[in-house]
């Protein structure tokens, strides 16, 4: 908590404002000239209830509560009363982190459906709807998982790094995971300077890859107008190292990322950075390797 509280002071220097998710729809489709900031919390442990929440109630700090309905009333995590404590409490929005929270992405899709509905259906039952906002379980998705999420849900959140902004897909979007490992204050601090970096499109689209797809052939294409591109950065973990890429641009807005060798952990990661006029931009991008 003591480091919670720090991050929520370095957030509250440069005057950002934290978005309350009940807004997000109206916000994300307009340009923003200050920060606004969206705080979230996966998977609705009894911590988060006894520590975090009596503070973010007391500052009326907005934030997403995702919950994974077959976890609640277990030892460690919040029940259904606490539950909706939080949704009425005008301050947290309640959201849907599938039934199961297993690797969806590497069952069929049968299967990832049947736990999507039964998630809903809970969710209808104790709290009367169904969030509007998902997590991926891990932040893995598929083409096929984004088809299954798209039929009930507004948007839905990833575990690739990045800014949200106008350009980013709603049922993809990024966020920056702050935990014990990635969550000290000097790292902290530059996340929240960072700034978004527009593009228009990342080859391949599925980001669920099999073994005759890995390394993948990545590309990424950006808007005509965009300025400095030239320095840009990126970094991979392929092979298990982080380590820079090549990269070169086939033509003025389209960046190949060159992958010599495949990733071999559960997730392979480029992250690209820009140091613009204004400030350092970042964008993430995660795909998730096939078990065999």
């Amino acid at each position: 908590m003591d480091v919670f509280k720090e991050q929520i002071e370095i957030i509250e220097k440069p005057n950002a404002t934290f978005l309350d998710p009940k807004n997000l729809d109206v916000e994300f489709s307009q340009v923003h000239k200050t920060k606004l900031i969206l705080l979230t919390i996966d998977d609705g442990y009894a911590s988060f209830y006894k520590n975090a929440w009596p503070y973010l109630k007391n500052k009326k700090i907005p934030f997403i509560l995702f919950i994974s309905t077959r976890e609640v009333g277990k030892s460690g995590y919040m029940n259904w009363d606490q539950i909706r404590e939080i949704q009425n409490s005008n301050i947290g929005v309640i959201g849907n982190h599938s039934h199961s929270h297993d690797y969806l992405v590497d069952l069929d899709n049968k299967i990832i459906n049947n736990d999507i509905n039964q998630s809903i259906k809970i969710f209808k039952k104790e709290l009367g709807y169904n969030p509007v906002y998902f997590s991926y379980p891990f932040g893995e998705y598929s083409l096929d998982f984004i088809k299954i999420i798209k039929k009930n849900f507004s948007f839905a959140f990833g575990q690739h790094s990045g800014v949200i902004d106008l350009s980013k897909n709603k049922l993809q979007l990024p966020r920056f995971p702050i935990n014990e490992k990635y969550g000290d204050l000097k790292r902290f601090e530059s996340i929240i300077n960072l700034l978004p970096f527009y593009y228009n499109n990342i080859f391949p689209k599925e980001k669920y890859l099999i073994n005759e797809k890995n390394p993948p052939k990545i590309f990424i294409e950006f808007f005509p107008e965009q300025e400095n591109l030239k320095n840009i950065t990126c970094y991979s973990n392929e092979n298990n190292k982080w380590q820079k890429s090549k990269t070169f641009f086939e033509s003025t807005n389209k960046l190949k990322i060159v992958i010599d060798e495949k990733f071999t952990t559960e997730r392979g990661r480029v992250n690209c950075s820009l140091n613009d006029k204004e400030g350092w931009r970042w964008f993430g991008i995660q795909f998730v390797i096939a078990k065999n």
